[in-house]
């Protein structure tokens, strides 16, 4: 992967490089010059993901005009896959503020900082604004996860050794504890923190403007406290403390805000997408011990995995839901009036079904 960032810097380099060779042999007339220097004072943004492209857009408000803010992640391609272009580097090499994840699908940022032509840009990384809330990702019970087979393996070869190294197996599983859970932004509460840091970036960037911007937070912020406490009631008034996920587990911040047990086929990270029999098995059980209505899928899911957990409970009559982890959010879906609330609302309709 850094291999790649590199080649993707160098390209991007060649590319500023020409730009500025071409740029300095012009000669542009006066009101064009003008409108070049009036662009100059517009910040320029630059997020990967639809959450944070969202909670820039509400507390700029009515000065959104007076920003470029670009997602980076607009094609429908989720953060544990996302390779940055040529551009893209570019267009974070030159911004004035830049707002990511920072969690180990983002380790290409490092690199493409290095290269940053503005010495003053803000950057946000939302696990380090974040800090003791951010958890680290876990394995529940009957869940698949990568290191099944490499543990399996790593425990046959030393089956008949008469001694165990115990530092080398904690200090393994200590490396997989110890990876973070990226999926902050499924948090009510984590996404009134982060807006905080992104408010506060802005009034420094744009100070004649903090009162707008401290204005669009506050009246953000009431938004996300209503929603939260929605999300509290609900759970609360429902029967079930438990959801069920035949897919990828991306939920635990919103899960463990309301006090919500979960079990699922593979964490919220994993690359995998087929479950075992054992899997399979044991979710079918849960759902028959809990007596579970529903089993749950993110969106974009072929939903396979879930029929096949509900083929084998005993009822078999069991309802799919899907929540939205809003991982495959585009530009186009903002520009058709989607929003960070708007899909956290439709998930509140998901989580009464599930909990009833």
């Amino acid at each position: 992967m850094k291999k790649f960032v590199s080649v993707i810097l160098a390209l991007a380099l060649i590319v500023c490089t020409f730009a500025a060779c071409g740029e300095s042999d012009s000669v542009l007339p006066e009101n064009e010059s003008q409108a070049q220097t009036d662009n100059k004072k517009k910040l320029n943004i630059v997020t990967t993901i639809f959450p944070e492209y969202d909670w820039v857009m509400q507390i700029l408000g009515e000065k959104a005009a007076d920003a470029e803010v670009t997602m980076l992640l607009d094609n429908g391609v989720d953060l544990h896959s996302y390779q940055p272009t040529a551009e893209d580097i570019m267009k974070i090499s030159t911004c004035d503020m830049f707002v990511y994840v920072g969690g180990e699908s983002d380790e290409w940022v490092e690199d493409a900082l290095k290269e940053a032509v503005n010495e003053n840009m803000v950057v946000i990384n939302l696990l380090e604004a974040l800090g003791d809330s951010v958890k680290n990702e876990e394995i529940v019970e009957g869940m698949e996860h990568e290191h099944d087979e490499e543990d399996h393996e790593h425990e046959e070869d030393h089956e008949h050794e008469e001694t165990h190294d115990e530092s080398e197996e904690h200090d393994h599983d200590h490396e997989h504890e110890e990876e973070k859970d990226e999926h902050v932004w499924l948090s009510l509460k984590n996404a009134g923190a982060v807006c905080d840091t992104i408010a506060a970036s802005l009034c420094t960037l744009d100070p004649d403007d903090a009162d707008t911007y401290n204005s669009n937070l506050d009246a953000y912020k009431t938004k996300l406290a209503d929603l939260d406490k929605k999300y509290a009631d609900a759970v609360s008034a429902g029967k079930t403390k438990t959801l069920l996920f035949g897919d990828r587990f991306p939920f635990r911040y919103l899960t463990d805000d309301y006090g919500l047990d979960y079990y699922a086929a593979f964490a919220g990270c994993s690359a995998e997408s087929e479950a075992s029999f054992e899997t399979i098995t044991f979710l079918a059980g849960k759902v028959d011990e809990l007596g579970l209505k529903n089993v749950l899928t993110i969106e974009k899911s072929d939903r396979k995995i879930a029929e096949t957990i509900i083929d084998n409970t005993k009822t078999k009559d069991q309802k799919i839901l899907t929540l939205d982890s809003m991982q495959s959010a585009t530009m186009k879906d903002a520009e058709n009036g989607t929003t960070y609330l708007s899909v956290m609302e439709s998930n509140l309709e998901v989580v009464k079904a599930a909990v009833e």
